[in-house]
């Protein structure tokens, strides 16, 4: 008999470790995903071992789609930036918890397919929501080679070595799957498993977790794999990214069912409680079953998902900014508790916005312990009359943001007399103590200390350095938060005195990243007036404002001198412009940033001022949609703004023309309603060229 352990031990048969690895996959599987296992763990914990023995002799044997390589691997540092090859997309919320938010989505998708009374109706398939993370499962070859995190839908993180953990996930599918598959789901915690490990956590003295999402999202996101192992994960696949196309030998699915069960069937879980449901009624139906259900399910969910089945639909529905038209998460009732107002802060926002917030006596809605929840604004937080020492009713809206609802008076004849005075919003900001203003027609009071109020701080510095404005090449969000959070940059100024030393101090940031924001910095001192100033973040003032008021002035001094009066002359200037320009440069303090900042060298030309004559196309409004045949979008609005016309991202009443490409979509089917001007491609260069030769007569 042949000994496994033994350092002499022959090569063994490779046919036999890939029957002896398949063997396991397939056991996983009947275990974890069909809850069916056909044999006893000690016989599953023998044939592990025996691998684990065969690829410890021969490590040449050991492949990333071994089961053995569940558990394992080094920790890492950190976790890598993955670009989605195809994004990963939010879905629209229906945030109408009664079964009129069925019947809304029902009728959207009957209106966007030119359906009338008399159609059929539409077929769906209606899913839970599970409240788990969602997931990217990259497979090549039938062989797992990448997990990532949505992130932000463009960019996430590269989590594979603990995705490989969870047993749920295939890391060998058949042979039948396409060359590239990216499957998309949810990694979630059963309640069961959520609670066996908070009793591992208390037997050890340990903090617990308040859900089961923070529990899930806490254990992908270890740094150790090892500890991610220890943390029971499940899975649900529910749809699908980057897939090699059928022209390629890729499969071909009619609709989003189909897909589903042929994803079942190459062994990913997916929902027992899918359902094809047709029209409103049954989508309805579903709604309230699922509901019923809620609190007798394994997982958490907070509403159900409605899709419309056929894949031709979907394509021809499409997208509306970054969310298919075709799909919608319907929101069950958040759950709401009585709790006692303590106080009222007011919080400072990324952009300045001043949010009142209720601190409350702490109280576990939803899952989670709330102590803190939104009033959202003075007349919101008036209008509820909510006031200190007060009974409130608190909701987690949407099952995420905590928001009073409203307020629990005395009974009728008890003494309303000790109760708090009514909240007023603070005139000056609490964290810097700029003016707090509240614009005409706005229901928010702002700070207007943007580049000097510390809560605005990291907003400030990524606005500045973003590609349209002074462009600093690799000052991303992680890199701003550790710069602002170890105190290395309290000021925007503050970047143009960072050094090697300062910078390569930063946690995971080595030499050559370092000497790369060095240069990169060195490298943005050299600007254009437009680009600063659009830089410094002035509420309203975009790059066609920023360009209109570098053309009109020829000079920043000019611009921050300038009464309003004078402001107003410059064409896309408004009265609301040009208060908020007079307010930001009225703020010692910002022209203080300003002066800094020239000091550190930033520069730009600059020139006498130089109005801009009247053109043809002075306050005229064009709207541009789909994809031009020769011409950017960048590229078509600068010509325009230079013809003196300004760029609208949507179409009105008060649009003058649209110009449409190829694929162009609803802002042309609104332009052709309200009777709009269409211009094409050619169209816009010969009116262009029109207006700027009766501008030159």
């Amino acid at each position: 008999m042949q000994d496994l352990f033994s350092s002499t031990a022959p090569a063994p048969d490779l046919a036999y470790v890939e029957a002896l690895k398949r063997s396991l996959h397939d056991h996983a599987h009947r275990y974890y995903v069909l809850d069916a296992p056909t044999i006893p763990d000690s016989e599953y914990d023998r044939l592990f071992k025996e691998l684990q023995a065969l690829e410890a002799q021969h490590s040449e044997l050991i492949t990333p789609d071994s089961p053995t390589q569940r558990v394992g691997g080094r920790p890492l540092d950190l976790f890598v930036s993955v670009r989605h090859a195809v994004p990963m997309l939010s879905i629209k919320t229906e945030t109408d918890t009664e079964a009129s938010g069925a019947q809304n989505f029902d009728t959207r998708a009957r209106r966007e397919l030119g359906l009338d009374d008399s159609a059929p109706p539409i077929e769906y398939v209606a899913e839970p929501k599970f409240d788990g993370l969602a997931m990217s499962l990259r497979y090549e070859h039938g062989v797992l080679v990448q997990a990532a995190t949505r992130g932000d839908g463009e960019m996430g993180e590269d989590v594979t070595q603990n995705i490989r953990t969870i047993g749920q996930i295939p890391l060998r599918l058949p042979d039948s799957v396409p060359p590239v598959l990216e499957v998309r789901g949810e990694v979630y915690m059963r309640r069961d498993d959520f609670e066996r490990l908070n009793e591992k956590q208390r037997e050890r003295g340990l903090k617990t977790f308040v859900n089961t999402r923070n529990a899930a999202a806490g254990a992908v996101r270890q740094l150790d794999p090892s500890i991610a192992a220890q943390r029971p994960l499940s899975f649900f696949a529910y749809g699908l990214g980057e897939v090699t196309p059928v022209e390629a030998g890729g499969p071909e699915f009619g609709s989003h069912f189909e897909m589903l069960q042929t994803l079942k069937s190459w062994g990913f879980p997916v929902s027992d409680l899918v359902q094809i449901a047709r029209g409103a009624t049954e989508l309805v139906a579903y709604y309230q079953f699922i509901g019923g259900q809620r609190e007798g399910l394994g997982f958490d969910i907070d509403g159900v998902v409605y899709k419309v089945n056929s894949l031709a639909l979907q394509r021809r529905m499409g997208f509306v900014t970054r969310e298919p038209r075709w799909a919608v998460a319907h929101k069950f009732p958040a759950q709401e508790q009585l709790t006692t107002v303590l106080g009222i802060d007011v919080q400072v926002g990324r952009t300045g916005k001043l949010t009142p917030v209720a601190k409350l006596a702490p109280v576990f809605v939803g899952g989670v312990t709330v102590t803190n929840a939104t009033l959202h604004n003075e007349d919101e937080a008036r209008r509820k009359d909510v006031r200190i020492g007060d009974t409130v009713i608190v909701r987690r809206a949407g099952d995420v943001i905590p928001e009073v609802v409203g307020v629990v008076l005395p009974a009728e004849g008890a003494d309303h007399a000790e109760r708090g005075a009514l909240f007023t919003m603070p005139r000056i900001c609490p964290v810097c103590g700029s003016v707090a203003v509240r614009e005409e027609g706005e229901v928010d009071y702002r700070c207007t200390g943007g580049l000097f109020c510390s809560a605005q701080r990291k907003q400030a510095i990524l606005h500045f350095a973003q590609r349209r404005a002074v462009e600093v090449e690799g000052l991303g969000d992680k890199l701003v938060d550790q710069l602002v959070d170890c105190n290395v940059i309290k000021t925007l100024p503050d970047l143009y005195r960072l050094g090697l030393t300062s910078l390569a101090g930063l946690d995971r940031m080595a030499d050559k990243s370092a000497q790369n924001i060095v240069q990169a910095l060195e490298k943005s001192k050299q600007t254009t007036l437009p680009r600063f100033l659009f830089g410094l973040g002035i509420r309203h003032v975009g790059e066609a404002t920023a360009k209109a008021l570098a053309r009109y002035f020829g000079n920043l001094d000019s611009i921050m001198d300038a009464p309003e009066e004078q402001l107003l002359l410059v064409n896309d200037v408004g009265p609301t412009v040009a208060q908020s320009l007079r307010t930001f440069f009225d703020q010692p303090h910002n022209r203080e940033v300003v002066a800094q900042l020239r000091a550190c060298g930033v520069t730009w030309a600059e020139g006498p001022p130089a109005p801009v004559l009247a053109t043809p196309f002075s306050g005229q409004t064009f709207v541009i949609t789909g994809t031009l045949p020769t011409l950017g979008r960048d590229e078509a609005k600068d010509l325009i703004e230079a013809a003196g016309g300004k760029v609208a991202g949507s179409v009105s009443k008060k649009t003058t023309y649209v110009v449409a490409g190829a694929e162009a979509g609803s802002k042309l089917a609104k332009a052709l309603e309200l009777g709009v001007t269409v211009l094409d491609e050619q169209g816009l260069k010969e009116l262009l060229d029109g207006g700027v030769g009766l501008a030159a007569q």
